[in-house]
């Protein structure tokens, strides 16, 4: 069996194969993105302009290195080693000019896989005009978050896929407590492939047909939102 923590596991999937990260930007999305790279185990380069974060940064023994530097200069970035790494996030948000800038000097500079973050749909489509491999909107994504948890429920989390599909863990519902995986028939009923199911805080990948699901325990499922849609959670 596998730990996992909501779908980080699934997430981790999603990684390139990248041994070197820099984060650009020290604010609580930049510090968690840097935290949970070190804690992986991956190295990671931060760098801000602020020094009393850059500082904390070091204390804390969150990152491999950090320097403070103004981003929106190349040769500050070419010094301090952004252009030698495979992902660069960029983690300004709420500054949308340095954070543009910042974005194309990156992706000017060579870095193959830049991941930048908005503040905006405009930021957003701004990032992605000036070079961004993948721009994230932490807010939005917290907005859809909420609203399925209140509107759903009985779904615990949710992965996009892509616009059409999704990974999604639920809450065992009623109507298949005590029911085998084979008697379920998911795939048949529901167009859905089961990945996991929890047992004790944990969770058993491609679990086989004869596990029986306890209501109130978790799954984990694979398919379209439409045929997400059609479970009774």
């Amino acid at each position: 069996m596998v730990n996992l923590s909501s779908l980080s596991f699934f997430q981790n999937l999603r990684t390139t194969r990248t041994k070197q990260f820099a984060v650009i930007g020290l604010g609580r999305f930049g510090r968690a993105v840097a935290s949970t790279l070190h804690k992986q185990g991956y190295d990671v380069l931060c760098v801000d302009a602020d020094e009393e974060k850059v500082a904390q940064i070091l204390s804390d023994r969150i990152a491999t290195h950090a320097r403070q530097i103004d981003s929106t200069q190349p040769a500050a970035l070419r010094e301090a080693g952004i252009f030698e790494q495979d992902t660069v996030i960029v983690a300004i948000g709420n500054y949308v000019q340095e954070s543009i800038i910042t974005t194309l000097n990156v992706k000017e500079g060579g870095v193959p896989h830049v991941v930048a973050k908005a503040s905006s749909e405009i930021h957003m489509k701004l990032l992605k005009k000036v070079g961004a491999d993948h721009v994230v909107f932490p807010e939005h994504e917290m907005g859809c978050t909420l609203a399925r948890s209140l509107t759903r429920p009985g779904i615990l989390d949710y992965f996009e896929l892509d616009p059409e599909n999704s990974i999604v863990e639920v809450i065992v519902p009623e109507q298949f407590d005590g029911k085998t995986i084979a008697e379920l028939r998911l795939r048949s009923s529901y167009g859905l492939n089961l990945l996991a199911v929890s047992d004790d805080g944990r969770f058993e990948i491609n679990p086989p047909p004869g596990k029986r699901l306890e209501k109130g325990t978790a799954m984990v499922v694979i398919g379209s939102n439409q045929n997400i849609s059609r479970l009774p959670v």
